[in-house]
């Protein structure tokens, strides 16, 4: 172990850094969670999480990591032996597949290339011929936390209605929600999947399932067993401010304080700030002569960066240089591209510095590792920002 000075640079995509006003709330004495004054906490949270997630219905929030959510969305909704539409778009979607079929449930599982997102005409030829209405749920990633590649959720929802398909439609947002435009309500999603650990600048542990009307109403009629998992104590109890099972009471604290700052900022404020910073890390990329693990421009994510290094190169041994050297953590392929991709995070808590900090540390990591690629990435990085800066200091 070398031992390092000065800050670690986080630079996975999730768990990100934690502000510091967060981190403050959340050092906080716990307080009686059957109380008024957390009766109070749970009211400014629910009416902070419905401007996030853009929605007028209820969010459930679950002391779980990311998978709990996933696993509340489909025994919810669904009955066991229900058919389920899934696209493969990367690792994360494969294992929510798993999660279904260890459920019971029986799921179609559209084969993916791990570069590209949801394919829109798989999805209609699939609905369109679903006569019977066989599928309950259509079950998809927003924005694939393995491979930097994001689908139209609303092009998802409008390709449903003009099959005229009957089906839910869950979606996950755990990498994108708060970083990336999100519309629960206005894109017709039924249950949006969440977690606390990534553009909600929180730690983890907490996970979220925002629900339509349409999915409470299939809730009371699902099949699956559950308990622990339940909306209905969740949502009934909520409304008073409290919660049917000890709460994470200081992760809470955390997350109001973390849900005020993003109120402070503005979505829209938000999510261009990912957008620049996101066409920033794209542009060093280019500049190093590296690819980029996804193949659609129109599918580029504003919340990481998959880089592909050359044939017969290891990113695995190029994160452990700059980890070494920099004290810098990137994240690592996962599933297909292991040892092929590495993830550049850049969601949360985050700004121009930070960003350059990171792109220097990978093109010095790239020389270290003697990748072949070409230098001033960087620099091209930095003379993008630059060039955005004036309407940035506009906006402030």
């Amino acid at each position: 172990m070398h031992h390092h000075t000065g800050r670690h640079f986080l630079q996975i995509p999730g768990p990100t850094n934690i502000p510091e006003r967060v981190l403050r709330a959340m050092s906080q004495a716990t307080i009686d969670h059957r109380g008024p004054e957390f009766a109070q906490l749970t009211l400014e949270i629910q009416d902070g999480l419905r401007h996030i997630f853009q929605t007028e219905g209820p969010v459930v929030i679950f002391p779980a990591s990311g998978s709990g959510a996933w696993e509340a969305a489909l025994v919810n909704t669904l009955s066991p032996g229900d058919h389920v539409l899934m696209f493969e778009t990367g690792h994360f979607a494969t294992l929510w597949r798993d999660i279904a079929v260890r459920l019971g449930l029986i799921v179609d599982f559209v084969p993916g290339d791990w570069r590209h997102g949801v394919d829109l005409q798989a999805l209609e030829d699939r609905l369109a011929g679903d006569d019977g209405n066989t599928f309950k749920a259509v079950a998809v990633v927003h924005n694939e936390t393995s491979t930097g590649v994001f689908s139209r959720v609303d092009l998802i929802r409008k390709v449903m209605d003009q099959v005229g398909h009957p089906a839910l439609l869950l979606v996950d947002t755990i990498s994108s929600l708060g970083s990336m435009d999100y519309r629960h309500d206005e894109w017709g999603v039924d249950v949006t999947v969440a977690s606390s650990q990534k553009g909600l600048m929180v730690p983890p542990g907490l996970s979220f399932n925002a629900v339509s009307e349409k999915a409470h109403h299939a809730a009371r009629a699902a099949g699956l067993a559950r308990s622990y998992w339940d909306w209905e104590r969740h949502i009934d109890l909520n409304q008073s401010g409290f919660f049917p099972t000890t709460p994470a009471t200081n992760l809470l604290f955390g997350l109001r304080e973390a849900l005020t700052l993003l109120l402070e900022e503005g979505l829209d404020a938000i999510f261009a700030r990912h957008d620049r910073h996101a066409g920033a890390t794209r542009h060093a990329v280019a500049g190093w002569g590296l690819d980029l693990q996804c193949a659609d421009p129109l599918a580029y994510s504003s919340s990481l960066t998959a880089v592909c290094v050359p044939d017969g190169c290891n990113a695995d041994h190029l994160r452990k240089i700059i980890l070494d050297r920099f004290n810098m953590s990137l994240g690592s392929g996962l599933g297909k591209v292991k040892g092929s991709v590495f993830r550049i995070g850049h969601l949360g808590d985050f700004n121009d510095l930070m960003l350059m900090g990171t792109l220097s540390g990978v093109e010095m990591g790239l020389a270290l590792a003697d990748i072949p690629f070409t230098k001033g990435g960087t620099t091209a990085a930095m003379d993008l920002l630059i060039s955005q800066s004036e309407g940035v200091a506009q906006t402030l």
